[in-house]
């Protein structure tokens, strides 16, 4: 049965009544042909954050315009500096490998992350986390999933590209992996094999860069 979008209106207000982590106090909700609009103001960015998340938790809700304004109650005691080294120092303390994947930029306030992680949880929790840190005024999350590399997996790909081109020489290519990036090293016997190999590899999910130390043994 589809909402109307009185019930819409009622339903996420009733979500951001209901949210502990939300003083709905300030915060409107409009609807308009399916398309909720949050206004008003906030705080603190953990808020805004929550209020969007509670909104979107609410069955009929497919569309959402997003206008509540994050006031810092003292907006001049955050620099931009000590913003970025608060959310650095937040995920140096839930991973140490966050603070090395994960690249954090602020500006005015407005805090973005960039990088990547294996998993969605990963980011999830990233962003979750980084949205309590005081000063924050809105963040864009850039953060990119990449898949863990498996080298037996990135072997048996090259091997199949090589086999389907009737090519055997896949046992005397090594194959290293240092995070996303893949180093190929060994003999074979034509430089067709040579590129077929480091593109197998490159056309694996999560490569970022296909380090060839391959050499053509004619």
């Amino acid at each position: 049965m589809t909402k109307t979008d009185t019930q819409l209106q009622h339903d996420v207000q009733a979500e951001l009544m209901w949210d502990p982590a939300i003083n709905d106090t300030h915060i409107g909700v409009q609807c308009d042909k399916g398309v909720i609009t949050l206004s008003g103001h906030v705080p603190d960015f953990a808020q805004k954050w929550a209020a969007e998340r509670a909104a979107l938790r609410v069955g009929g809700v497919s569309a959402m315009a997003v206008e509540i304004q994050v006031d810092l109650v003292d907006p001049g005691k955050y620099s931009d500096a000590d913003v970025s080294r608060s959310v650095s120092n937040v995920l140096q303390l839930m991973a140490p490998e966050y603070s090395q994947r994960i690249k954090v930029m602020v500006e005015k306030g407005w805090l973005t992350l960039s990088g990547d992680v294996e998993w969605n949880f990963q980011r999830n929790a990233a962003v979750r986390q980084v949205s309590h840190v005081l000063g924050v005024k809105g963040m864009s999350n850039n953060i990119n999933i990449r898949p863990k590399l498996i080298a037996r997996a990135v072997k048996e790909e090259v091997r199949a590209a090589l086999q389907r081109r009737a090519i055997q020489d896949i046992d005397s290519i090594t194959i290293a992996i240092d995070g996303p990036d893949i180093t190929l090293s060994g003999t074979v016997h034509s430089w067709s094999e040579k590129a077929l190999a480091k593109h197998a590899a490159a056309c694996m999910p999560g490569v970022r860069d296909v380090i060839d130390k391959v050499t053509v043994v004619i």
